[in-house]
């Protein structure tokens, strides 16, 4: 039951009808008889900043953030955490005191879905498609919890400095070796992934409506053996992950992420830790 003393969290962001956000936190919220109520606003990117300002004046208890918004908060947050910091990436604000506390849970979120896969990757190379938010926290946890290696691939556009200056300065922070390269390179791609572990896409290329495309030139380039995840939960299985999976490669997709990121973003916003294994037999993920 909603109530008067009932606390609002949210989404908001574009698109974010397709979200299991909602989902996912208000069965935890259920499970634990926390009297909190989770919903989605969809927001453009020019009202963001906006909406965000406004959920204090609601007296919201904080909320999470999807593309195209996650560097926005990251520049009118009051504080950042240092992962937020480092990324530039907020996906997750609590509202404190009237304060926009900026979080990024989007790489740990990333890190734990590999590990309930049981792939480390610790002191191995990776290939990740995409500068974007969750590109860049993914990246940035990836080279804290001591990836030895990632080559970021994205496409040549007036945006392409500040994505090497963006790396070279969390390759500096981190010891990690990262380098961005052109996507359009097949040679460079074949090279890369025949190197690493691990292929991510952090794009939205695939993302519904437009689940016909594929953010790599040709599956042909995928190697034997190599790991391929997408953080794209909708479709469930991405063009990417489809021919990955026919090739016989082992594939993850975009859910196990957001329940990890999710988890991390409540025990923010609730100070309990998600039952996590009780919310996978309740939500389809």
């Amino acid at each position: 039951m909603i109530t008067g003393k009932t606390k609002l969290l949210c989404l908001i962001g574009s698109p974010t009808s397709h979200s299991k956000s909602p989902e996912i936190h208000n069965t935890a919220a259920r499970l634990l008889g926390l009297d909190y109520v989770y919903t989605a606003f969809d927001i453009p990117k020019e009202n963001i900043a906006d909406a965000a300002k406004s959920l204090i004046t609601l007296g919201a208890a904080g909320f999470n953030v999807t593309m195209p918004g996650k560097t926005i908060l990251a520049d009118i947050a009051d504080s950042l955490s240092d992962a937020a910091a480092l990324s530039n990436s907020v996906n997750t604000v609590v509202i404190k005191d009237g304060r926009l506390c900026g979080h990024s849970t989007d790489g740990s979120g990333y890190m734990a879905s590999l590990t309930s896969e049981g792939i480390n990757i610790k002191g191995e190379k990776i290939t990740v498609l995409g500068t974007g938010g969750a590109a860049k926290s993914i990246i940035v946890q990836a080279a804290l919890d001591k990836v030895s290696a990632i080559d970021v691939f994205r496409r040549r556009s007036p945006a392409w400095e500040d994505a090497e200056l963006f790396l070279n300065r969390i390759s500096s922070e981190t010891g990690c070796k990262i380098k961005v390269l052109d996507i359009a390179d097949r040679a460079l791609i074949k090279n890369s992934l025949s190197e690493s572990k691990v292929l991510t896409n952090a794009t939205n290329v695939g993302m519904a409506p437009d689940t016909e495309k594929c953010p790599l030139p040709d599956s042909d380039l995928l190697p034997d053996g190599i790991v391929v995840s997408d953080i794209i939960y909708n479709p469930r299985e991405t063009v990417l992950l489809r021919k990955a999976r026919e090739k016989g490669l082992k594939t993850i997709g975009g859910l196990p992420m957001l329940l990890y990121q999710a988890a991390d973003a409540f025990k923010l916003f609730t100070g309990y830790d998600m039952p996590v294994d009780e919310v996978k037999k309740r939500v389809e993920i």
